[in-house]
Order: C-alpha cells, then sequence, then structure tokens
C-alpha cells in the first residue's frame, strides 16, 4: 500500500514538473503578474500615501489642503513620476496596492512612463524620483507615527539617483547580489564591495524582442531567470527565486510581446522618405533596418569609438559580470554568450526613440535635436513643463547657465547638470558629418520607426 501510495507522489510530481515546461507562456499574465502580485515586502500603506501632501513645501501644501482627494492624488502622481494604469488611472501603474491598501514598488517604476499625455507601459519612467518619494514618505511616516521599514532608510545610506527619471540601479544589483552564493544563498559575513556610484535611464522594453543579450554592455545573456533580479531583497530568500520562475516565463513574453508606440504627430513623408536614405547611409549599421526587411545587428561600440559617458561601462568588473554568470540567474553558465569584459556599449533599436526621450544611457540629452547637434547640447538643463516638444522631439527644457543655489532636493533633481560624475553629454559625434538639411530629412524620418 506505501509503495502505491510514495509511486502516486511521484507521478503527480513528475506530472506537475512537465505540466509547467510545456505551459505556453502568457504575456497578459506576465502583466497581471507585475501589476498585481508584491514581489517585494510593502513600502508604506494608502493612508500614508493620502498624507504625504502634509511633508511638502508650504506653498504647495497650502494648494494641496485646499484641494479634493483626486487633485491631491493627481498633484502627488506628478511630484513623483506616478502614472495611473491604461486600464485604471485612478491606481498606479508603478505600485502594487493590495487590497488592504499596502503599496510596493514593481518594474514600472523604471519602466512605465508617460509621453505627450499618454501612460505607456514599457517606455522608460523619465520623471519617477526614486528618492524624493522614498525620503518624503518616510517623513510621512514620522509624522502619522508609522512604524518605519529598512527601505525608508535606503536613500540616506545609498544613492538613489541624482536626477528624477534616473537611478543607480547597476549598483543596487551589484550590492545585494554580492550577498548571496551562486544559490542566491545569503553568505555569512559578505559585505557591500567598492562601488563607483552613477545614475542611468532605463531602456524601453520593446527593445527586448530583439536582443540576444540585454544591459547597455550587452554583457548577459537573456532569459527569464535574470529578470528576477530587482527582488534581490533581503527579506526573499533563496526559495522565494525558485517559487516565482513560472510567474516570470509569463513577465519574459510580456516584455517579448511589446511593440514601439507610434508617433502621434503629422510627419512630412517627402523629407521622411530622404531621412531613410540618409539613416541608412549614415546610421544602419549599428542601429538596424526598419520596415519589411527590419534587421537588427545588436553591435557592440567601442567605448573610444562612440565616445560618451564611461562611468556605466566601469561599474561592472570582469568579476562582476562572472559572478551574475556562474549564479541561479544564468543557469549556472549554461547560458552561453555572457561577454566578462565587453568593449563598449551596445548600440539599441530605433523603433520608438521619439518616445523616450531624454537620451544617451544617461539620460543627458533631452532631445532628438540635440542628439543630431553635439555642439549645440546644453551643459546644464531643466525640465520646464510634461509637455512634449514636438519640434526638437523630446523633453521640453530650460536651458540655464548654471544650477540655481538654494533649490531643495527634490527640486534640484529636475535639473541636469552634465558636468557632474557620470552625467556627460559629449560623444555619439556621429551626425557632425551631416548637413542641416540631412539632419532636418533624419529627424523626420525618425518619427517613423
Amino acid at each position: 500500500m506505501m509503495e502505491r501510495i510514495v509511486a502516486l507522489l511521484i507521478a503527480v510530481m513528475l506530472s506537475s514538473v512537465l505540466v509547467a515546461e510545456d505551459r505556453t507562456p502568457d504575456p497578459q499574465a506576465g502583466y497581471d503578474h507585475l501589476i498585481n502580485t508584491p514581489y517585494l515586502p510593502p513600502y508604506f500603506d494608502q493612508e500614508t500615501f493620502d498624507n504625504v501632501w502634509k511633508v511638502w513645501p508650504k506653498a504647495l501644501r497650502d494648494e494641496a489642503e485646499q484641494a479634493d482627494a483626486d487633485t491631491r492624488r493627481r498633484m502627488a502622481f506628478e511630484r513623483y513620476g506616478l502614472t495611473g494604469r491604461p486600464e485604471d488611472p485612478t491606481k498606479p501603474l508603478q505600485y502594487v496596492v493590495d487590497p488592504k491598501g499596502n503599496w510596493t514598488l514593481n518594474c514600472f517604476s523604471c519602466h512605465g512612463g508617460q509621453v505627450d499625455g499618454k501612460t505607456i507601459p514599457g517606455l522608460p519612467n523619465n520623471r519617477f524620483d526614486f528618492a524624493g518619494i522614498t525620503d518624503e514618505i518616510r517623513l510621512a511616516k514620522a509624522l502619522l507615527g508609522k512604524k518605519l521599514v529598512p527601505t525608508d532608510y535606503s536613500s540616506l545610506v545609498f544613492p538613489m539617483g541624482n536626477n528624477k527619471g534616473t537611478t543607480n540601479a547597476v549598483n543596487f544589483g551589484v550590492a545585494l547580489l554580492s550577498l548571496r552564493d551562486a544559490d542566491l544563498n545569503f553568505v555569512p559575513g559578505a559585505s557591500f564591495p567598492k562601488m563607483l556610484h552613477h545614475d542611468m535611464e532605463p531602456p524601453p522594453w520593446w527593445h527586448f524582442a530583439k536582443k540576444e543579450n540585454i544591459y547597455l554592455d550587452g554583457f548577459a545573456p537573456k532569459g527569464h531567470r535574470g529578470l528576477l533580479q530587482f527582488t534581490l531583497v533581503r527579506d526573499n530568500k533563496a526559495k522565494a527565486f525558485r517559487d516565482r520562475e513560472e510567474d516570470f516565463r509569463d513577465v519574459y513574453a510580456y516584455l517579448s510581446s511589446l511593440a514601439a508606440p507610434k508617433y502621434p504627430g503629422p510627419v512630412d513623408q517627402a523629407k521622411a522618405d530622404k531621412g531613410r536614405i540618409v539613416f541608412t547611409s549614415h546610421c544602419s549599421e549599428c542601429h538596424g533596418t526598419y520596415g519589411d526587411k527590419a534587421e537588427y545587428p545588436e553591435r557592440m561600440v567601442p567605448i573610444d569609438e562612440v565616445k560618451t559617458d564611461r562611468a556605466r561601462l566601469d561599474s561592472l568588473t570582469p568579476a562582476h559580470r562572472e559572478g551574475y554568470g556562474q549564479s541561479w540567474f544564468n543557469t549556472y553558465g549554461e547560458q552561453k554568450g555572457l561577454i566578462a569584459d565587453p568593449a563598449g556599449y551596445v548600440a539599441p533599436p530605433l523603433d520608438g526613440v521619439w518616445a523616450s526621450a531624454p537620451y544617451l544611457h544617461n539620460g543627458s540629452v533631452p532631445t532628438l535635436w540635440h542628439l543630431l547637434h553635439p555642439d549645440k547640447r546644453p551643459p546644464v538643463w531643466r525640465w520646464k513643463d510634461l509637455d512634449y516638444d514636438h519640434q526638437h522631439m523630446g523633453i521640453s527644457v530650460e536651458v540655464l547657465n548654471e544650477v540655481p543655489s538654494g533649490l531643495s532636493s527634490i527640486d534640484k533633481r529636475e535639473v541636469f547638470d552634465t558636468s557632474r560624475f557620470g552625467k556627460s553629454a559629449a560623444g555619439h559625434d556621429f551626425p557632425n558629418v551631416l548637413d542641416e538639411r540631412e539632419k532636418e530629412d533624419l529627424l523626420e524620418y525618425l518619427k517613423t520607426l
């Protein structure tokens, strides 16, 4: 009798494994996982968010005090770079909100933004202020007498991002993975390594399907396990990653299903046709071709050739990359193609490039016009408003002579200073070989991608 029970249990276990392996990943389920499943501990609750306005500067606080609840929510969303979900604008795309009102960060905090008034999952969130919301939620909790959690202190001990829309994400991964072994178990006594802190802008998710390797330096083979890195917090033990692996097969399918958004404005087709010729001659070798016979070369451009800011490249050592490659995230090295010491950065695809301002990997160039005019890139600029700049193709900015004095920390993150470490707008000066008419035609063509 016991033998029959054991045999039955083994059969059930084997069948469940086969079902999991044979199951077709579901893109819609992947999206649902990201917005509904908390893969991290909750950061704060609804009451805290509803009262965060009480710690704002006086003028803004007075405005919020006179407003109704919906207006205060909109003000908070704008202040921290949050957007409503396409299917339900009353809920934040960037957080999971459970039935008890607990808010948990999700991937869309960096990879879900808004352009020309439209929320687009997969779009880099160029307004998210990770440091700002962390700091002011901590103050709101103190005001309400609520218990603080480890995340509330994070901005005090670890750089979160010096500009809205950028984060220190690479070093988040370096720090947290350094505390674990290849099986993702915690290593007793492990500590953070020396790190090169810097900010970078997240890439568009609709590029995911075109790539074999991911990340700016293209070092990591693409796989569903690697997507779980954002859950590398202390609360998640090694088993948690195995338990969630099936969810992230769906998330992988979701990322692979995304397509670039179409440019919403008019296009001068005659100029765009001329721009296609310019693009084919000067840009396609690195960035690929588009249309019926689209091809993407995934070309690694040496840093001495592209000449953009190299902080991101230098922030990962060969040992960091090899450690990732031998871990569970990369199936212990079974996924081939890891590049431990890349020569530079991978030129990205450009479909949907109109939507993903600001440009270069560190977000230092506000518009495509400035990208095509290297000598006109502003050394210091700040957001003017949330309107899309259709003339220059990018965000609406005010060019400054210097960083204004006396700004609060949250207002200072609106100002981009290209003289700071990791924030150079230099490099990618290839457009210098084009004349002004060619640049105008090329800009028009980029609208069509």
